[in-house]
């Protein structure tokens, strides 16, 4: 299922993974793990932000997947499941269908 994970780094945080070069090993070693589909930086009120847009094969994998940035970054970190334009076009087909079977 494809996921948006949103990482929320706090400001003194990742101002000190950044120095200890943790927050270079911790992205590294992640996006070669996770293989993302699509990854943006971006500052946001709570420090610094990733969005990560991964295939996460199981429910199961959040806490393996989020461990490295909880204990490396002392982030925040939601999964958000989402669709590429595809998967709404597919989605809004099924949807007239179960329209078309109501009427």
């Amino acid at each position: 299922m494809r996921m948006m994970m949103k990482i929320s780094i706090p400001i003194e945080a990742g101002n000190k993974a950044v120095h200890d070069g943790s927050a270079q090993r911790i992205l590294k070693t992640s996006l070669e793990a996770l293989r993302p589909e699509a990854a943006y930086f971006y500052t946001a009120e709570e420090g610094r932000t990733i969005l990560l847009f991964i295939d996460l094969k199981e429910n199961s994998d959040m806490p393996s997947i989020g461990d490295p940035f909880f204990q490396g970054l002392n982030a925040r970190v939601t999964f958000t499941p989402v669709m590429n334009g595809q998967d709404f076009q597919a989605g809004m087909a099924k949807l007239a269908r179960l329209s078309e079977k109501g009427a």
